[in-house]
């Protein structure tokens, strides 16, 4: 089967979105070539949640693995899409009765939200209890499509029941376009060393 790859992350500029609270992103300009110089370059500053991110256990759990001693090989693989929308939040229940996948990616409202939108503070999250059945059913890897997997101002048990258990989270991925299916899915953070999480670029693989 072919299949094209469909970029899901959010794209980072000065303008994207970020949790409230975080410092700005921020890009400096360092060379430009219609300056004189020999090419250009520049530098960067942004919060490690940015934009489509992942989440190490280190991030809700002090003694948990930073980003680089993360399994890599659990970027690469088949995820499943479920299509949660019309829910205000994500329970056990509005998973099925069927047994999940290891990689579980899930579309809900927030897919209607504008990418660079103001910040939504009633987002769509995963429920405690929604969190402990992705952690009981063996899921490796949750995917969601806003900035946060739990409630805003709320985050803390939904996060240590999926971080203490090493699920891997990828938050912020752009899934307006993903049907409800099964599909490769990639997901690549940036290598950055002792980290809480990072910036990642994931693609699924939709069937031409």
């Amino acid at each position: 089967m072919q299949i094209h790859w469909h970029d899901v992350s959010i794209p980072i500029h000065e303008q994207t979105t970020v949790w409230p609270g975080d410092a700005p992103i921020r890009v400096n300009p360092e060379r430009r070539i219609a300056e004189g110089a020999s090419c250009n370059t520049s530098s960067i500053s942004l919060p490690t949640h940015t934009g489509t991110h992942c989440d190490a256990p280190w991030h809700f759990e002090d003694d948990g693995k930073p980003l680089h001693a993360v399994d890599f090989q659990r970027f690469f693989g088949e995820a499943t899409v479920l299509d949660l929308r019309g829910r205000d939040r994500i329970h056990a229940d509005d998973l099925g009765p069927a047994p999940l996948p290891k990689r579980l990616l899930l579309k809900t409202d927030n897919a209607d939200h504008p990418v660079n939108g103001p910040f939504n503070t009633r987002f769509v999250a995963v429920a405690p209890d929604a969190a402990q059945r992705i952690v009981d059913a063996g899921v490796t890897l949750l995917g969601v499509d806003y900035l946060s997997v739990a409630p805003y101002k709320d985050s803390g048990p939904t996060h240590h029941i999926l971080l203490e258990h090493e699920v891997f989270v990828v938050e912020g991925l752009v899934l307006a376009d993903v049907p409800a299916g099964t599909y490769p899915f990639t997901v690549l953070p940036m290598p950055l060393y002792g980290l809480d999480g990072a910036p990642c670029r994931a693609f699924v693989g939709l069937p031409v």
